[in-house]
């Protein structure tokens, strides 16, 4: 990987207490409980939520490389290895948390917990933890791809399969909305790229602003249904420190199971650090808009697991990659990596 490549690869603090935009999300959520939408209003933030999450997902074809993708096949075992992680061992885990109903959790935070478990993983934050902790950078570009492109087919079946009797009422309508609302963009961004994809690079910062706003307008949407049908009532400090609980220990059992796991089916150290962190995490970006068009008007409680979730795997990730900074490296040629190209 050239000089210029790692140069490139994005980088995060050392310690990280809080992630910026959750604050902004935490913002977001008190606007629509002090201001919610209501009435015509509330028709028209769900009509620019609609499209806005539509052009979500037509940046995301938009930038994806598929000649990338297709050159991070030849590391298909690690990419394989991650893609179990995030739609087989998450999901089982998720399953189980049924055992916590209604002690700890209530049906409505279960299903939003079950459903964070379906969705796929990070990419920006994954490659950075890896870069952090000498891992395989490349390998970790690909396998957050990968994970991002399958998650938009195995997301909303695993929630019909999962959740079909649950607070979102799935059904044949839900996976047509996600087809029209996520696939079709997605697919359209991926046929226009040869197009706009240079317009899309050289954008990139402006584009990524877009990117946020959009999930904010998902967030306000979301969170101002909540508060118009009067279902935050279920969610006492006693539950959320419950739910917090839950999460920790998921994301613990995560961490251990890619890291252990990896060691077990022979991968050296670099490449045991992107199955730990690409396999271990789940996609804020990609998962709200998602709820949004999976629970309608119980998307609040859906996503309130995965904000959580989200800001907790930012903080214990950012500890173990500055601790795993300081291993010593191998002197093998264990830290070979995958070529790929980063745009």
């Amino acid at each position: 990987m050239s000089s210029r490549t790692s140069r490139r690869i994005p980088t995060l603090p050392s310690w990280l207490p809080v992630d910026p935009y959750i604050l902004a999300l935490i913002g977001t959520v008190a606007l629509a409980a002090l201001l919610p939408a209501s009435g015509a209003a509330a028709e028209a933030a769900s009509g620019a939520s609609t499209g806005a999450v539509a052009l979500l997902f037509f940046l995301y074809g938009a930038r994806l490389s598929t000649a990338e993708a297709l050159d991070g096949l030849k590391h298909w075992r690690l990419h394989l290895t991650v893609l179990a992680c995030t739609f087989l061992a998450f999901p089982l885990l998720g399953l189980a948390s049924h055992g916590l109903v209604p002690h700890v959790l209530t049906p409505q935070l279960q299903d939003g917990f079950l459903f964070l478990c379906l969705v796929p993983s990070t990419i920006q934050s994954s490659i950075a933890f890896t870069s952090m902790a000498r891992g395989n950078v490349p390998a970790a570009i690909c396998a957050g791809s990968f994970s991002s492109l399958a998650g938009i087919l195995l997301t909303p079946l695993l929630a019909a399969l999962l959740l079909g009797g649950g607070t979102g009422g799935f059904s044949a309508d839900s996976l047509v909305k996600i087809v029209l609302q996520l696939l079709v963009p997605f697919l359209a961004g991926q046929l226009l790229r040869r197009w706009v994809g240079g317009f899309v690079a050289r954008h990139k910062k402006v584009l990524g602003y877009v990117d946020r706003g959009s999930i904010l307008l998902v967030v306000y949407t979301a969170f101002s249904e909540g508060m118009v049908g009067g279902i935050w009532h279920q969610v006492t400090p006693v539950r959320l420190g419950a739910l917090m609980a839950a999460e920790a220990v998921l994301l613990a059992l995560m961490l251990s199971l890619s890291w252990y796991g990896a060691k077990r089916l022979g991968f050296g150290r670099a490449d045991r650090i992107a199955i730990q962190f690409a396999g271990s995490k789940k996609s804020l970006a990609a998962g709200l808009p998602m709820a949004s068009v999976l629970f309608g008007a119980h998307a609040s409680l859906a996503v309130l697991p995965l904000m959580l979730f989200h800001q907790m795997q930012l903080m214990v990730c950012a500890v173990i990659a500055k601790r795993r900074s300081r291993d010593p490296l191998p002197e093998s040629g264990e830290m070979s990596q995958v070529p790929v190209t980063v745009a």
